[in-house]
């Protein structure tokens, strides 16, 4: 009885490690498609795997690590074969989310992202403190491992670094947000009009900045913030993923505002950009939310603060308020 009942406790945790290795896998495949070479080293502008796995070990705890380790291991042996430079590639993309998910928790951070602190916690644990595990265990066993040249070590390691945390500030606001959120019952006509000219809008200004020789990127700032303030994050983070896709392959394919430019240019132009783009995206959604939330509970005291009034002085709560001289 005790074997059987731990089977049927452990048989989830193990399905949902096999389907996290699986879309793990199947992310990361994508990500590939966009790949640049640099100093030898194959890295991603965006890595999304790393968003996908972070938002596992938030939502359904550390008991997904394993999920994580088995994807990193298939996607290597897809591309190469196992050695001790692969071994730290596991290690670091394993460790890495584990530490952003010990670390945000630790500071009560909220899946919800209805919080100002939530989204800094995320951009500034979750991505760019916890990132630095990954970059270095993968960018240093290959330099250790004399796959990689010493002095090619920091520009590894930037690339590597920027692409996992890109995972982190696009693709994990936007899973988070899926997850919790909780669609309306009745939605007025005109708000469907309005997602539906934001998406059309998005993806046009993401083509035209994107294809045009001028530089035209900050457009894309407005169409974040119009999401951000009318839908917050589950408008903003779908609009920066299409941004970023946009721009990423406008980058890896040296057309538009990126034409003639270097790989260290154009990388660091992309990444300024999707950056800026998430972080703003992430910030002003949960800047407004917090204070719909505010507004909400100060209105739901007025009408308990009345309620109290009708009971102690009933009809004086409908009186105008201040009271006329």
């Amino acid at each position: 009885m005790v074997r059987t009942g731990e089977i049927r406790r452990l048989a989830p945790v193990a399905l949902g490690n096999l389907a996290l290795a699986a879309v793990y896998y199947g992310a990361a495949k994508v990500g590939l498609l966009e790949q640049v070479v640099v100093a030898g080293a194959v890295v991603t502008p965006l890595w999304p795997p790393t968003g996908i796995a972070l938002s596992c070990l938030l939502l359904m705890g550390l008991r997904m690590w394993p999920g994580i380790a088995l994807g990193t291991f298939l996607v290597i042996s897809t591309l190469t074969h196992l050695d001790p430079a692969g071994i730290g590639v596991i290690a670091g993309n394993t460790l890495a989310p584990v530490c952003a998910c010990l670390m945000l928790r630790r500071v009560g951070f909220r899946t919800e992202l209805d919080r100002l602190r939530d989204g800094v916690a995320l951009v500034a644990l979750g991505a760019f403190a916890a990132m630095v595990i990954s970059a270095t265990l993968g960018s240093g066993t290959q330099v250790l491992t004399g796959a990689l040249p010493t002095g090619d070590f920091w520009r590894t390691w930037a690339s590597w670094w920027a692409g996992d945390a890109m995972g982190v500030l696009v693709v994990t606001p936007l899973l988070l947000a899926i997850r919790t959120f909780r669609w309306p019952r009745h939605l007025p006509l005109y708000r469907w009009a309005e997602a539906a000219m934001l998406l059309v809008t998005v993806v046009a200004v993401s083509l035209v900045v994107t294809r045009s020789s001028l530089s035209l990127l900050f457009l894309v700032f407005p169409v974040i913030v119009w999401a951000a303030l009318r839908f917050q994050l589950i408008g903003a983070a779908p609009c920066v993923l299409v941004m970023s896709v946009c721009a990423i392959t406008a980058a890896t394919g040296g057309y538009g505002p990126f034409t003639g430019r270097s790989l260290l240019e154009t990388m660091v132009n992309l990444q300024a950009l999707n950056a800026s783009a998430a972080l703003t995206a992430l910030l002003l959604s949960a800047i407004v939310t917090e204070q719909n939330a505010i507004r909400r509970r100060v209105e739901q005291a007025c009408r308990e603060l009345a309620e109290v009034v009708d009971r102690l002085a009933p009809g004086e709560s409908r009186r105008s308020w201040p009271p006329e001289q």
